[in-house]
């Protein structure tokens, strides 16, 4: 059997608990979604940076690989063979 004391207590005690978290817990979970929210950012900006990175990379190994697959290479080094050879 509850004990008449019993039911005040608990009124208080859930009233007390609702105060807490409205003053508490609210807006610590507002701080922790509005931290979310800005590390997202972060990481988009970051991706981003990255992402430039690789097109310039790609960009550098594109113009490596016209410049050793072009044929004045091939012929300057054929003329520097050439060179070697003499005495």
């Amino acid at each position: 059997m509850i004990s008449p004391l019993l039911i005040p207590i608990l009124g208080i005690s859930c009233g007390l608990l609702a105060i807490f978290g409205g003053v508490f817990v609210k807006p610590w979970f507002a701080y922790r979604q509005r931290r979310m929210e800005i590390d997202a950012q972060l990481v988009a900006e970051k991706s981003a940076q990255y992402a430039a990175q690789n097109e310039r990379l790609e960009q550098r190994v594109r113009v490596l690989e016209r410049i050793v697959t072009d044929r004045g290479i091939g012929l300057a080094d054929e003329i520097d063979l050439l060179r070697d050879e003499r005495p």
